[in-house]
């Protein structure tokens, strides 16, 4: 069953210079999502809309594979059915919660009543949607509670003379536009959201990355190059800095 028509909402609105889709004022910082459904066209169809709102996305079909998904990587948000294959919706957010997981999480489900909802706030969800739902609704639920954990004031990260503007994903220094890829502005909005910080490379893969691609740690390296050859001032140490032995960070 499909809950939306997902083509008739993207009218060929392709980003030229990022690659992804654009929703104009609407597209925000980039985030890392799980989706948990089992009814896999569904799955599909919010994944292709949470990619035209510029995020990147994981789908677990039961359970048990959402449980080793969210044990092996970090996710801004998660997406999660009640009725799942081997283990359910419900307790596969208990044991998130109960392991320290702190991540919004938006129950997606056929369930409505009252009580069904109760039980799920309580057991540690953020929000509540019930099917059929319009991917509009769905995308403003979502931002929202991205808005929760991230503690952004303003619509632009910025660092020195480098600033990224989260509506629309415009990266500048000096004032002056810079055009990045999709990946190279994801790690860039990833590390002004974390100054200072040290990511390993497998952290990396963890929060940016999607987990099915085949991303080696020399395609991180030339990510991280990328950018500091496009964003870097000549005579200026990098704002992608080396920590040897450990990881990168960005150097407010």
């Amino acid at each position: 069953m499909v809950y939306f028509g997902f083509d008739d909402l993207i009218q060929s609105n392709l980003h030229p210079k990022l690659g992804i889709y654009q929703k104009g004022k609407e597209t925000e910082t980039m985030a890392k999502l799980l989706i948990v459904e089992d009814n896999v066209p569904v799955a599909m169809s919010v994944q292709e809309w949470l990619e035209f709102e510029g995020h990147t996305s994981d789908i677990a079909v039961t359970g048990n594979e959402a449980l080793e998904w969210l044990h092996g990587f970090e996710y801004d948000a998660m997406i999660l059915d009640w009725d799942l294959p081997e283990v359910s919706g419900i307790e596969v957010l208990r044991q998130y919660r109960d392991k320290g997981g702190m991540s919004p999480v938006l129950m997606l489900t056929g369930k409505s009543a009252v009580e069904e909802k109760a039980m799920a706030l309580d057991a540690g969800a953020d929000d509540y949607l019930t099917k059929p739902f319009h991917p509009k609704e769905l995308g403003a639920r979502m931002r929202a509670l991205l808005r929760r954990p991230t503690q952004i004031l303003g619509k632009t990260l910025s660092v020195r003379n480098i600033a990224l503007d989260t509506n629309t994903l415009k990266v500048t220094r000096d004032g002056q536009e810079v055009v990045l890829q999709r990946l190279e502005c994801a790690l860039l909005a990833f590390f002004l959201n974390h100054p200072q910080e040290v990511f390993s490379t497998d952290a990396l893969l963890r929060r940016v990355w999607d987990s099915d691609s085949d991303v080696s740690i020399d395609a991180i390296y030339q990510c991280i190059k990328k950018i500091r050859k496009k964003l870097d001032t000549a005579g200026q140490p990098s704002i992608l800095r080396t920590v040897h032995g450990i990881g990168y960070r960005l150097e407010a």
